[in-house]
């Protein structure tokens, strides 16, 4: 069995004919190994020689430009109770504080209900007020941020896109570069915020987990916390697995899944630490359920909240929109609820009604993307394009998305800028759905007439002793005919055609005889696509 690619130490290995070895037996190519060879350093953590591609310059440069777009697509920051977010960060620069590697750890609480937590590279954690509302004491709260701090002081997540950078072959730059579509806002997101949808969803093995519970339970013990916490949170994971709660199916264990044996190694890890700590050990209980008081008593608000917000994506907006506006009823400062009433309304077409929920909830929080979004959808619709390109741009600062794109490609389209346009367009056309469609059939109608050789496939035949030509359409509209333009050497002379096509489908192919005989004499045939008429 071979060694693990992460903890092999490749560097006692300098002679090339063992480095082409290695290449062979870990079937990766050259360069990214001899690459790899230039950089083995010592994990902070662990102790242990690992590959490094990614400075820890690079690691706070990625968490910095990635948390505000991560946390934008994850529900946002919640704010109703901002003593909470205070709270959660005092206990996560506690646990930090213990750590082999100081980093400008931050940590947030966001607003979704899903039980999640995660850690971005360069230390920006964040958890779900679904997860935290689920815990029992302050040493539940320390165990979890503690997790997700070794996390990032192991690099496990620098480490993910190492791996994505070998499987290419390719360095540090591709791995930034790719895509990400499993968040909840996945399909939609654009541009650079895909790479932290992508790694806040990554799934971390076994080891890393293992790994990230061993040091984790250490750093809150040392913090003060009782490492019994450590076990009672991976029981409590354990329990819900087992039942498969969809949400936390779809939340938590995507990416940090539990195990008993990752019950019984936090029960070994706390027996240790207890025999040789001194100092107290605390549970924090009453101060932490002091903490989520004000939380926990608008529960209710939050489970009717998420009923409505399914009810919407199923499209049954009256019901949705009653169910909402009764969550209100329990909870008014959540600016998310208004939002969503402005998404039913603009749903149902009553553009009014959805500017005034959408401004209520600005009001609330305007640091949220899908509020802009929502009133310069709306803006769009009631033709006040000025004040729906403000919203927009506005939305995209915040998280690019291609709905926003899409929308303001249209708004371009409409001012007689193409070229911005198109531009619009281009970073939309690979998101799914309809936007994505719409994306693609409005951008291949700028691009096509300026470059048709990129929707057109050719291939020359024989039929019937004449040169014919196939003709692909492999665009997403029809055209109603466009002229081939063919070239040949017959005889040593250049012989010409120009043919104009009948109508081609979108997707679809035809054969068109250019009328060449086919002879001995027939050299260097040449089709090229020109003047498609959409």
């Amino acid at each position: 069995m071979y060694p693990d690619i992460e903890t092999f130490d490749y560097s006692k290995y300098v002679g090339i004919q063992r480095v082409i070895q290695i290449c062979a037996m870990k079937k990766l190519l050259l360069l990214p190994l001899l690459i790899l060879l230039a950089n083995c350093a010592t994990n902070p953590v662990t102790g242990k020689r690992e590959l490094s591609l990614i400075s820890e310059e690079s690691e706070i440069s990625i968490g910095t430009e990635q948390y505000l777009p991560s946390q934008q697509s994850q529900g946002g920051i919640y704010k109703v109770d901002p003593e909470l977010t205070a709270y959660v960060n005092e206990v996560g620069q506690r646990v930090a504080a213990q750590s082999d590697r100081q980093l400008p750890y931050e940590f947030v609480v966001l607003n979704n209900g899903v039980p999640n937590a995660w850690a971005l590279p360069g230390g920006k954690i964040a958890i779900n007020r679904g997860l935290l509302t689920k815990l029992e004491n302050e040493a539940e709260l320390a165990a979890v941020l503690g997790h997700e701090v070794v996390h990032s002081a192991a690099k496990h997540g620098a480490k993910s896109m190492q791996r994505n950078a070998i499987i290419q072959g390719a360095v540090m730059a591709a791995a930034i570069g790719a895509s990400a579509s499993d968040s909840e806002y996945g399909n939609y997101i654009v541009g650079g915020a895909e790479l932290g949808a992508k790694l806040i969803v990554t799934k971390y093995g076994r080891n890393a987990e293992l790994e990230s519970d061993f040091y984790g339970t250490n750093y809150m013990a040392q913090a003060g916390y009782d490492p019994e916490g450590a076990i009672t949170l991976q029981e409590k994971f354990v329990a819900f697995s087992e039942g498969r709660e969809t949400s936390w199916v779809d939340g938590l264990f995507a990416s940090h899944p539990p195990s008993e044996e990752r019950v019984l190694k936090n029960a070994e890890t706390a027996a240790g630490l207890k025999t040789t700590l001194t100092s107290d050990l605390d549970l924090g209980t009453e101060r932490f359920q002091q903490k989520l008081a004000y939380i926990r008593s608008k529960e209710d608000a939050y489970q009717i909240f998420d009923q409505a917000r399914s009810l919407a994506a199923n499209n049954k907006l009256d019901i949705a929109l009653r169910t909402v506006n009764n969550a209100i009823g329990k909870e008014s400062k959540d600016a998310r609820f208004f939002g969503l009433r402005g998404d039913i309304y603009l749903e149902k077409r009553q553009y009014e009604e959805a500017l005034a929920a959408y401004n209520k909830a600005l009001e609330l929080d305007d640091a949220y993307y899908e509020y802009y979004l929502g009133r310069g959808l709306v803006s769009a619709r009631q033709g006040n394009r000025a004040a729906a390109k403000d919203d927009l741009e506005k939305s995209n600062a915040l998280l690019p998305t291609a709905v926003a794109m899409n929308e303001l490609g249209q708004l371009s389209l409409a001012a007689g800028n193409t070229q911005q346009a198109k531009s619009y367009f281009q970073n939309a056309l690979n998101a799914g759905g309809q936007v994505g469609a719409s994306a693609r059939e409005a951008y291949t109608r700028l691009d096509m007439p300026s470059n048709p050789a990129a929707y057109f496939k050719t291939e020359p035949s024989i039929v019937n002793g004449k040169v014919a030509v196939l003709v692909a359409n492999t665009s997403p509209i029809s055209v109603q005919s466009l002229s081939l333009q063919v070239a040949a050497l017959i005889n040593g002379e250049e012989v010409y055609r120009t043919i104009t096509t009948p109508a081609i489908a979108a997707g679809q192919q035809i054969r068109i005889s250019t009328g060449i005989t086919a002879s001995e004499a027939l050299q260097d045939l040449r089709v090229s696509v020109t003047n498609p008429r959409l």
